[in-house]
């Protein structure tokens, strides 16, 4: 009876497997960190770059959901705390925000339109997008930094975008928590969410439905762009400087997120709980090596392995829990 139930439980929530690997990874830094790892201070630190990371991870899994991918999430990252800095020292900080996530809505434009009219790959469009939008980061900066004075780094609206803490923890934390609420309430309660995961499904399948396709996917890349915008804005708030290169290799980081995470490639299948758990788990990883005093460069290593591992074991897992 309590294997029937185990295998219910993986059929119908994707996250589980995310949600063991981190109870076990949690367990295993803190027993073997002596007392580095686990304190207050580290898990704020977790958390905060969990926040920033996550809000471009949903973005990813929406368009993942869809049954395409965007590998210049990074650049957009990069160009919305660029232009938010560049703005947050000549007008309100709030308004260089939105001008931020704006830029990051028009690069998710820019993709969206290019993949629907054009039909090709997502994979290609986004990549070209990624070199155009890293370079003209690069080109603004001219090897220099955007920064915004410590002078300057004051009043409510610079503490709620990423400059200010609630409760001991970065406000970058609450923008997270209002994404996962506001995209699950659109995925489980709006037509949008079953369009976005019958486009990923088949596309022919939702076309004969009445779905409109492109206007699904169009729609995807936007709010995609718009939320790793957001994200740059948050972590230039916090840091109060920004360089051309900002956001480099994060678009891998997201990705890897989504698959820890539960999400399928092939389209159809997100998870934005799981998707913030393999954040979450990327983020301690990290941390950790950090902390042990490991070099940072085997950090990506160590995210091949985990993402290969972990989509060999998502898949055996659930074709586990769908034998009878």
């Amino acid at each position: 009876m309590a294997l029937s139930s185990t295998k219910t439980l993986v059929r119908k929530h994707t996250e589980v497997g995310i949600f063991l690997i981190a109870a076990l990874l949690v367990f295993l830094f803190a027993s073997t960190s002596g007392g580095k790892w686990a304190n207050a201070y580290n898990i704020g630190t977790i958390l905060q770059v969990t926040a920033t990371l996550g809000l471009m991870s949903l973005g990813v899994a929406l368009v993942i959901g869809t049954g395409e991918i965007d590998i210049s999430v990074g650049s957009t990252f990069g160009m919305g705390a660029l232009v938010y800095l560049w703005l947050a020292v000549r007008v309100d900080p709030a308004i260089a925000a939105m001008a931020g996530v704006f830029v990051g809505a028009l690069i998710g434009t820019f993709n969206g339109v290019l993949i629907t009219r054009t039909g090709t790959p997502s994979l290609i469009i986004t990549l070209g997008s990624l070199m155009i939008f890293r370079g003209l980061a690069i080109a603004l900066t001219d090897g220099f930094s955007f920064s915004v004075p410590y002078a300057s780094r004051d009043g409510a609206s610079y503490s709620i975008l990423g400059g200010g803490e609630i409760f001991g923890y970065n406000t970058a934390l609450i923008w997270l928590i209002a994404g996962i609420a506001i995209l699950t309430f659109v995925l489980k309660a709006t037509p949008y969410g079953n369009h976005l995961l019958a486009v990923g499904g088949s596309t022919s399948s939702a076309h004969s439905r009445g779905v409109r396709v492109d206007r699904v996917k169009l729609t995807a890349f936007i709010l995609c762009g718009a939320l790793a915008g957001l994200a740059g804005t948050l972590e230039a708030g916090k840091l109060g400087f920004a360089d051309g290169s900002m956001g480099r290799l994060m678009e891998l980081q997201a990705i890897a997120s989504c698959v820890l995470g539960g999400c399928l490639l092939a389209g159809g299948r997100i998870s934005l709980i799981g998707t913030i758990m393999g954040t979450f788990v990327l983020s301690s990883i990290q941390s950790y090596l950090v902390v042990m005093g490991v070099r940072p460069q085997w950090f990506m290593l160590l995210l091949g392995v985990i993402v290969v591992v972990a989509a060999y074991g998502d898949r055996s897992l659930r074709q586990w829990a769908l034998k009878r």
